[in-house]
């Protein structure tokens, strides 16, 4: 019985993919423009590079994994990156399209299968940012993780941040993760902290810019009943923002399922 009630270790990780482009320099911006809107640039190596360290967790959450456009060859990326990470179960939510040359979209790995999944449009001055939301476990105890990608401006953020503390509120055991844009003790992110049981983290995670990491913009928060250890950033590939892994131990009744779901 004690073995059955002890916590079970997990390994997350959120990342900025930037779609697979390459990033290594402000001026990359003009520069390699193009690599957002065509397919080049060798996203298909950066994609094998970040499945591979995806694939070393249990459960991942993407930001800007583009769904199948022209300038992913339409390869749907997060598909693609949970066939080659070897993950079971794979979800995504396409937020942001640029006709048909780009888009964007959320996405998530797990190697647990979730009993629901919702997609969540998010308020802001311009539309096109979303939030991933995955249930595992059953009832009130059930593991929830979000995927986010937040507005850059604070005023959109403020109205983001609102609407999510609303709809993880009654979730005790919950991840809310993803490019929030924003550090972690920005006035906006109060909001969360305040009406949610999500914690502030225990340390700054400077991400962006990747090839000089001088901000913590890219967060992985979780409620109090779940242990975060060793949190640490990790590139991911070539992309402007380096990922975010963290340990998380969860309470065995956060991920059990009905008998006849489970066997």
């Amino acid at each position: 019985m004690a073995n059955d009630a002890a916590p079970q270790r997990l390994r997350l990780l959120s990342a900025n993919i930037q779609a697979g482009s390459s990033t290594r320099r402000y001026s990359d911006y003009a520069t390699r423009s193009w690599s957002h809107v065509l397919p080049m640039g060798n996203k298909r190596w950066a994609l094998d590079q970040i499945a591979q360290l995806a694939g070393t967790h249990d459960i991942v959450g993407l930001q800007e994994s583009d769904p199948g456009s022209w300038r992913s060859g339409f390869t749907n990326q997060t598909h693609y990156l949970a066939d080659r990470g070897g993950f079971d179960f794979w979800t995504h939510q396409p937020n942001r399209k640029v006709g048909n040359l780009a888009s964007s979209a959320n996405g998530l790995l797990s190697r647990f299968e979730p009993v629901e999944v919702h997609d969540h449009p998010l308020p802001g001055r311009i539309s096109g940012r979303g939030m991933l939301l995955a249930r595992f476990g059953e009832g009130a105890e059930g593991l929830t993780v979000a995927v986010a990608h937040l507005s850059l401006g604070a005023q959109s953020r403020r109205s983001q941040l609102s609407f999510i503390a609303e709809l993880l509120s009654e979730h005790p055991n919950a991840v809310l993760m993803g490019d929030f844009n924003c550090t972690a003790d920005r006035p906006e992110m109060e909001i969360l902290y305040r009406n949610t049981s999500l914690q502030p983290p225990s340390c700054a995670i400077h991400t962006f810019p990747s090839w000089r990491p001088a901000k913590a913009i890219d967060h992985v928060l979780a409620t109090g009943t779940l242990i975060c250890n060793d949190m640490q950033a990790m590139p991911a590939a070539l992309s402007d923002h380096l990922a975010v892994s963290v340990g998380l131990d969860v309470p065995a009744e956060a991920l059990r399922r009905k008998q006849n779901d489970a066997a």
